[in-house]
């Protein structure tokens, strides 16, 4: 796909994490997917809603408009992720009319929310990014968290989100490669004077260090037992997210059509011969970056070279 990219010369960077952007609109990709269609002497329709799928020794495929045969069908409509663009459940309905089995979809790479008290601290904060490491089990990662009025959102909860499940509880280093509690009783015994906000804002955003300062005084005078609640505070902070953001803010759906009911290496159906279901729709979920956009052209990739 980047040598397509580069054949086309549309100009790129790469971001933190491997990740590439056009250096002008992503219009460009756009106007290269729909050139490659007219090389390839593609049939586009715009504007049809499909009001039947029916098959006997062919596909036939009714609209609003028009009627089509065909001895081949990809479905390629995507999740339910952000309805305002056109994502509908179509695909899961036309697999469940073919029999075939669905993991049941919920949103990923989404911003989640939280209860009251948590709450009350993100919209104090919102706005406030930090680099941070998140939990939900035994997966983990490293990127920015970002503090909002509905809860927590940036690149590591988008990510995180895909695993997590409700009643699931986040923990929240909030000072990666920092070991907290040596870090405050050194400043307790350099900077005695220092009251417990100043020394924060040495490895946080100053509005996040007030927040979580809740003892006002000196270093000096500060309990070790309350610098060790402070520094489990800020390498293990417990969030219990109460929902996702939803569809509407869902970037990709999780779940979907189940793999088992396609072939790994064309994504023909197993059961109904001429049937193809290609990218978002099926259940295969990737990380923030770009790899959904990857899973949607190689699965498409290998249903084009099957037929």
């Amino acid at each position: 796909f980047i040598a397509l990219v580069e054949r086309r010369r549309i100009a790129y960077h790469e971001k933190t994490l491997g990740q590439l952007f056009c250096n002008g609109s992503a219009r460009e990709i756009l106007e290269m997917l729909l050139t490659e269609c007219r090389a390839a002497h593609t049939d586009l329709r715009g504007g049809h809603r499909i009001t039947e799928i029916a098959r006997t020794d062919r596909f036939r495929i009714e609209t609003n408009r028009a009627i089509f045969e065909a001895p081949a069908l990809v479905i390629a409509t995507g999740g339910l992720s952000i309805p305002k663009i056109g994502a509908t459940g179509f695909a899961f309905d036309m697999a469940r009319r073919f029999g075939l089995a669905i993991i049941e979809p919920r949103p990923g790479l989404v911003g989640l929310k939280v209860a009251a008290e948590t709450l009350a601290l993100c919209n104090t904060l919102a706005g406030v990014s930090l680099d941070a490491i998140v939990w939900c089990g035994p997966v983990s990662f490293r990127e920015n968290i970002l503090f909002t009025h509905r809860g927590l959102s940036g690149p590591a909860i988008l990510q995180i989100s895909s695993y997590w499940r409700k009643g699931d509880t986040l923990s929240i280093d909030l000072a990666p490669m920092i070991d907290a509690e040596s870090f405050l009783r050194d400043r307790k015994r350099t900077r005695p004077k220092a009251e417990l906000k100043t020394v924060l804002t040495e490895i946080l955003p100053s509005r996040l260090a007030e927040a979580i300062a809740t003892r006002e005084g000196q270093m000096a005078n500060l309990p070790d037992r309350l610098l060790v609640a402070m520094a489990e505070r800020l390498k293990r902070w417990q969030v219990k997210p109460t929902d996702s953001e939803g569809w509407a803010k869902a970037e990709v759906t999780v779940g979907g059509i189940d793999t088992a009911a396609l072939s790994s290496k064309t994504m023909e159906a197993r059961a109904v011969s001429g049937l193809y279901i290609i990218g978002e729709a099926v259940d295969v979920t990737g990380w923030l970056g770009g790899y959904n956009f990857q899973w949607a052209w190689s699965s498409g990739w290998c249903a084009g070279q099957a037929l």
